[in-house]
């Protein structure tokens, strides 16, 4: 089957036809879960190499898992972003990742040096922020403010209830909201009464 034929086939299909023996189905569902496994890992870790490295962890543990896959006990995404998370933390615990201050941010140049710059330093002023959060909470806020996933889904990659991740939510804001508070001005954040 030619691999732009495989856009409308879930993950869960293209898991089983890759196990299988279906190697464009392996290379579909690469394409379409590689980068957001990658991006996740990243804002976890706040290094790309690291990231790129659990990425690849997580995506051949997918391939080693593809021939015992059960179609519809659990969604391949929830299962690897639960996969990447594991991998985050142990790296984590284990002290290999880069200080967060070393991680480069893109520049996007369509927008103007003024702009790039302001964005640069609020991405950056974020990752900090994000990194003085407990491992769960940020795990929670990455789960749902920058990866946009619905509560239920979070709770089921954290294993937890969805109350659980509500409260971790709440206290993952608030301590952001306390930690960037006193750089609204410096990151361009200027309130409509001032």
């Amino acid at each position: 089957m030619p691999l732009d034929a495989m856009n409308d086939i879930s993950d869960d299909a293209l898991l089983v036809l890759f196990a299988n023996g279906d190697r464009a189905a392996a290379r579909a569902l690469t394409l379409r879960l590689t980068p957001r496994v990658l991006a996740h890992a990243q804002r976890l870790l706040g290094s790309p190499a690291e990231a790129e490295d659990v990425a690849q962890e997580a995506m051949l543990r997918l391939w080693k898992v593809a021939p015992e896959w059960r179609q519809g006990e659990a969604k391949v995404t929830t299962w690897l972003y639960r996969v990447v998370a594991n991998l985050c933390t142990d790296r984590l615990r284990k002290g290999h990742s880069l200080p967060l201050e070393a991680a480069p941010e893109p520049i996007d140049t369509s927008r103007g040096p003024a702009a790039a710059l302001q964005g640069a330093a609020r991405a950056e002023a974020l990752q900090r922020a994000l990194g003085g959060l407990p491992e769960r909470q940020r795990q929670a806020v990455v789960l749902r403010h920058l990866e946009d996933m619905g509560n239920p889904e979070i709770a089921g990659i954290m294993d937890i209830s969805v109350e659980a991740v509500e409260s971790l939510l709440a206290r993952g804001r608030r301590a952001l909201a306390a930690e960037l508070a006193g750089q609204r001005a410096e990151l361009g954040f200027v309130d409509e009464q001032d």
